[in-house]
């Protein structure tokens, strides 16, 4: 079954992503409210958390950076990233949350 956060679609994988800025590393932590929860290092000013989180993303995915949209939450926490050319299920395998 697919999770909350994980939608497939005919370009590639749409993610709903939960963020928290200025962790002391960045990670997966888990699930919340429907979303992925990410950690990330970087400070929410001049979008460096939104890079960070699209770079992060396109690693643990094995994509290229440029396969990573920020599709909405440009100045939120919660956001939605496009990952080109990828199936739910190997993102899934991908980023599935520890425990």
């Amino acid at each position: 079954m697919t999770p909350d956060w994980l939608q497939e679609r005919p370009d590639g994988v749409v993610i709903a992503l939960f963020v928290q800025p200025r962790a002391s590393r960045t990670e997966i932590v888990g699930e919340q409210d429907g979303a992925l929860k990410i950690r990330l290092t970087s400070p929410p000013v001049d979008g460096a958390a939104n890079k960070l989180c699209c770079e992060f993303i396109a690693k643990r995915c094995g994509v290229a950076k440029r396969a990573v949209t920020l599709l909405s939450g440009e100045t939120s926490r919660h956001k939605r990233l496009l990952v080109d050319g990828v199936t739910a299920g190997a993102v899934l395998a991908a980023l599935s949350p520890p425990g």
